[in-house]
């Protein structure tokens, strides 16, 4: 299978590719990003060829491609990518508005092709495993869920609202209301949260935490940050906890590590050993474009973990309650 990357704004697109690497019978054959430097760098990191722009990467003979941009720029390169027939794996958040996202998905079916969006945390094994408890019912029923997404300040273009449509609320948000709705199998239909700026000087959130209540009576609540400063062991967390009518269940993503300590560099570090949750998305999108199924993480999916957290800035706004469906 040929795959090709759109653009390396986003940090992840170097892990995909580098997961691209890792699976049988798949080619990066090349790369395009409206920033040369970046672009022809990354396609001498990955011995491929670097396109200066989109509509040359998508003239070539390729099967899928993964789209890594600033998050305002995502409406149009799926567009584009699916007007030329290729499936699309697309970074999250998948846009910036309910809008966009609607148009997006709406032209990939038009067109025929796939489109998944990059939530990789539900291939952690951590939460694989939750979800298989959650499926034997071994807390009873669920009636309340707490979960954390704290890392760290990316900077560059996540602090430039313009470019990234949000900050730490945005894209700390997502991933977590994607495993619940997973987990529950149930939409959300009403979010209140605090929304605000404590730890950097940007005029950007970098911390919210949210109450969120499912069709279903679960509440729920997530706290959502760029708290992490640049020398914690790791990035940062990915927690969520599971309260039920026979007891408790909690995951974190980023569990299995080994502490290490060092006289050199940063003194204490984490440093993972479990299976790459990256590599599982990447290896599950390539599946799903092989037997041109489903996929198992829709846009649909990315549409309605996006409209929560832009629900959390109306509400931190709004100083009230927003009612989603």
């Amino acid at each position: 299978m040929k795959v090709g990357i759109m653009s390396f704004a986003h940090m992840h697109a170097y892990s995909y590719a580098d997961c691209l690497k890792q699976v049988d019978g798949v080619e990066l054959i090349g790369i395009s990003d409206e920033n040369e430097e970046r672009g022809s760098q990354a396609a001498k990191q990955y011995n491929t060829t670097f396109y200066r722009t989109d509509a040359e990467l998508l003239a070539q003979d390729l099967d899928a491609v993964i789209i890594c941009s600033e998050n305002v720029k995502h409406k149009d390169m799926v567009i584009q990518a699916a007007r030329a027939k290729k499936h699309i794996l697309c970074e999250k958040p998948i846009a910036t508005s309910v809008e966009d996202a609607t148009e997006m998905i709406r032209v990939c079916e038009e067109e025929g092709v796939i489109l998944q969006t990059a939530f990789p945390v539900r291939f952690s094994e951590p939460m694989q495993q939750l979800k298989k408890a959650v499926e034997k019912a071994l807390i009873g029923e669920i009636v309340a869920i707490r979960s954390t997404n704290r890392g760290q300040n990316p900077g560059g273009w996540f602090i430039e609202k313009d470019r990234s449509g949000g900050g730490a609320v945005l894209d700390h948000t997502v991933h977590m209301v994607d495993i619940m709705r997973w987990l529950l199998n149930e939409e959300i239909s009403e979010v209140t949260a605090e929304v605000d700026r404590f730890f950097q000087d940007h005029d950007i959130d970098d911390a919210g935490l949210l109450t969120l209540v499912f069709e279903n009576g679960v509440i729920a609540s997530h706290d959502a940050s760029w708290s992490r400063s640049k020398n914690n062991p790791t990035w940062g967390d990915v927690t969520i906890e599971l309260i039920g009518t026979k007891g408790t269940l909690r995951a974190d993503a980023f569990k299995e590590h080994i502490k290490i300590f060092s006289s050199t560099g940063k003194a204490y570090q984490h440093t993972l050993y479990a299976k790459d949750m990256d590599l599982g998305l990447i290896e599950d999108f390539i599946q799903t474009v092989r037997e041109k199924r489903t996929p198992s993480i829709t846009g649909f999916d990315g549409l309605k973990a996006m409209e929560v957290a832009l629900a959390a800035y109306a509400s931190g706004e709004k100083k009230q309650p927003i009612k989603l469906g």
